[in-house]
């Protein structure tokens, strides 16, 4: 096992679960993507003013290559580390808040076990969740709040 593999084995995910299970869902990666804003308006309709000024189908492409790239950077956790940190980072511009982290990933969650039916297992379901606790914590350390806080307070 390679030293990266490793690393990723160390930090608690599942690799070969994650890949095998998102490849299953890839075929149908553009209807994954607007069921997982269809349910995260449904659940959490006081997330929709977050996307007010987004469009919907460049944001769905969006999420697909964040998902895509997570996936295919299992096993690459230097460069993973970096990329989501700088993720973290942009959302904090889109206003994003440390409490809308579980919204999305309850939503993730909920939309991979539509889509992977009887695929969706115990099993499968606690590696994405794990998986997405570890992309959540690596965006938060990028995502700098205090600055945000202190523009807010100096504001005219």
């Amino acid at each position: 096992m390679s030293a990266e593999a490793e690393n990723s084995q160390e930090a608690g995910l599942q690799v070969q679960l994650l890949e095998t299970s998102f490849e299953k869902v890839k075929p149908r990666a553009e209807e994954f993507a607007s069921s997982f804003y269809e349910n995260l308006f449904a659940d959490y309709p006081d997330a929709k003013p977050l996307f007010a000024n987004a469009d919907l189908k460049a944001q769905s492409k969006k999420l697909l290559a964040s998902l895509v790239f997570v996936v295919e950077n299992l096993k690459k956790p230097d460069a993973l580390t970096e990329a989501l940190k700088g993720l973290g980072a942009r959302h904090v511009e889109y206003g994003t808040l440390p409490e809308h982290y579980p919204l999305v990933g309850n939503t993730l969650l909920k939309t991979f076990a539509q889509y992977l039916g009887e695929g969706w297992t115990p099993e499968t379901e606690k590696a994405w969740a794990e998986a997405y606790g570890v992309i959540t914590e690596v965006m938060l350390d990028g995502a700098d709040y205090s600055q945000a806080e202190v523009q807010l307070e100096s504001a005219p």
